[in-house]
């Protein structure tokens, strides 16, 4: 990169953040502190109001802004949403040309539009892929994403209308959205009033929404602790599977259910998945689904769980 092109993506930068310090950007940009704070000082030989010093870091005075463009919120939450799947699902120079047109974008938005989209950032996760194999996502229903981004930024309580599975009638829910992310499927975490506790809801299976004017206190919890404590409070059995190719888009969409705690592939392509469970019999009910696609390599408990619904189900069907 030349150094014209450095410092206009320096300029970028501290339009795009509150503060940005010195060391961030030398190493973003590969090159030494004394060339960092040359290209600062440049800035302001040019007339562009820097605030800040040396070791604490740097930015614009407030109402300086280059803004070719103005976006809304939701066009904006649209784009990091898009970034972040970018991130995931694409190639790594497509996911780096994507990051720099967000960096573009928080440039010209108003500071307190950037503070909302900075704050809702670390809320929305992308999964990685687990497979090759891309399945069919069912599109969930309209204007979802965006009053749910709104009730985990202003802490809104959600009223749902929530289908726990395929059928059936929906049942009332209000919760506490905490996060978003994207699996197999977009899920919304949420504490359920209605059970007391946390849970995760396909956004496919959410039948209608609305928010209500009620606010939440807020809460630390984030996507990362809540499976930190879902995998605690299952770590009790280590049960160690084989899944075959064709059962793992049913298991990427449901292993965090029952305690996944790592994985690797294996040469047929499915994958080898420990998961640390609080309950055999819950995790064994749920691969019974598996017949002919799932090994269960350890414990020896737990295939003597699936032996017993096994030989169950042939005495009940006869």
């Amino acid at each position: 990169m030349n150094r014209f092109d450095r410092i206009t993506a320096i300029l970028v930068q501290l339009q795009a953040r509150r503060v940005v310090k010195a060391q961030d950007l030398a190493t973003r940009y590969g090159v030494s502190l004394r060339t960092v704070y040359r290209d600062l000082r440049t800035l302001e030989e040019a007339g562009v109001p820097l605030c800040g010093e040396a070791g604490v870091g740097y930015c614009l005075a407030e109402g300086y802004r280059l803004p070719p463009v103005m976006f809304s919120r939701e066009e904006a939450l649209a784009l990091l949403t898009a970034e972040k799947l970018a991130h995931r699902l694409t190639d790594p120079h497509t996911a780096q040309l994507s990051s720099a047109a967000m960096d573009k974008l928080r440039a010209v938005l108003r500071r307190p539009d950037r503070d909302y989209v900075e704050e809702l950032s670390p809320r929305i996760t992308i999964l990685p892929p687990r497979h090759q194999r891309t399945p069919a996502v069912p599109d969930p229903p309209a204007n979802l994403h965006q009053p749910l981004l709104a009730s985990i930024a202003q802490r809104q309580v959600v009223a749902l209308e929530y289908r726990a599975g395929y059928h059936g009638t929906p049942t009332r829910r209000d919760v506490e959205p905490i996060g978003i992310y994207f699996g197999l499927y977009w899920h919304v975490v949420a504490f359920c009033r209605l059970r007391q506790e946390f849970r995760d809801f396909r956004l496919d299976r959410i039948a209608g929404l609305h928010l209500r004017e009620e606010h939440f206190e807020p809460r630390p919890d984030t996507l990362q602790t809540y499976w930190a404590q879902e995998a605690q409070r299952r770590q009790t059995y280590a049960a160690v599977v084989r899944f075959g190719p064709e059962a793992l888009p049913h298991v990427e969409e449901n292993k965090h259910h029952f305690g996944w705690a790592h994985e690797q592939p294996l040469p047929d392509g499915g994958r080898e998945v420990t998961f640390l469970a609080c309950n055999l019999e819950y995790l064994a009910r749920w691969l019974l689904l598996f017949a002919g696609q799932a090994t269960i390599v350890s414990p020896p408990e737990l295939r003597e769980q699936v032996r017993e619904l096994v030989g169950q189900a042939h005495a009940y069907f006869g």
